[in-house]
């Protein structure tokens, strides 16, 4: 596993679609990076499960983070050490993958985004 190349679940895919379809949001990329996000600001570690590269989505970690991405790798890094985890390139990958996918899952959850302003006021 490596960051190189992200590929999302399909379940992923169809939260992604959801949100794009509230928010007016129309960029995968613009849409992950929320995720990730969200995911960071909770203090537990993701729980560590199998997630499926099951859709046709997929992006370069430099599409993901564009401009930022130097800044998105060190705070997976980051999260990482804060857990108690091994910096190694597969961690990093495993961690990425899980925090992205629950952020997606907690965006999507989230009844209170309706729009982009919603989305924009949850850093609030």
């Amino acid at each position: 596993m490596s960051l190189e190349h992200i590929h999302l679940s399909q379940k992923a895919k169809d939260q992604l679609i959801k949100l794009k379809r509230i928010t007016g949001i129309q960029n995968w990329n613009v849409l992950c990076r929320w995720a990730f996000c969200v995911s960071l600001a909770e203090p537990s570690p993701p729980p560590d499960t199998k997630i499926p590269a099951d859709s046709n989505v997929e992006m370069t970690w430099k599409v993901f983070g564009g401009q930022y991405s130097d800044i998105f790798f060190a705070l997976i890094k980051e999260r990482c050490k804060q857990d108690g985890l091994s910096l190694d390139e597969h961690t990093l990958a495993s961690q990425f993958k899980l925090h992205l996918h629950r952020g997606i899952s907690y965006l999507t959850a989230n009844a209170t985004i309706k729009n982009i302003a919603a989305l924009s006021n949850l850093s609030s």
